[in-house]
């Protein structure tokens, strides 16, 4: 299971509403408030950039599966049909998910296929989805 931003974020919540025991308040706070911190920025990035990934990745998915539908089935077609109505995150997952079920199973078709050329094509977009997705680490403090 991925957590969703407000899944982290009731996290952060519930991690820092009960005080630690006091023989571990110190580092264990220390930690707590770390963790928490960094969780928090990369739910800052994810609220910033999770929508535009996802319309990007739902177009550029839906172009490629109906690209392919003459040659790997009209199913493909199908699964291209629609359009991101609803844009809050739940629903943009939602059909990012059904969207990316339909391109593996076209990955599939391509690989035994062995059409290189399309599969290079589909490799080539998950490293785009991947560096869409890509949350920031802050350089860490030196010690």
């Amino acid at each position: 299971m991925t957590p969703t931003v407000p899944e982290l974020l009731t996290g952060n919540f519930l991690a820092m509403l009960d005080p630690p025991p006091a023989e571990s308040a110190g580092d264990f706070m220390q930690a707590r408030i770390g963790v928490t911190g960094m969780i928090s920025l990369l739910c800052a990035q994810e609220a910033e950039r999770g929508i535009e990934a996802r319309a990007w990745e739902n177009t550029a998915i839906r172009a490629l599966l109906a690209e392919s539908a003459g040659r790997y089935g009209e199913h493909f077609a199908e699964a291209a049909a629609g359009v991101d109505a609803d844009l809050s995150l739940a629903a943009m997952d939602r059909a990012n998910a059904a969207l990316r079920t339909a391109l593996i199973d076209l990955h599939i078709a391509v690989e035994t296929a062995r059409d290189a050329a399309l599969d290079t094509q589909i490799r080539a977009l998950y490293v785009k989805m991947a560096d869409a997705r890509r949350l920031d680490l802050p350089p860490m403090p030196a010690s």
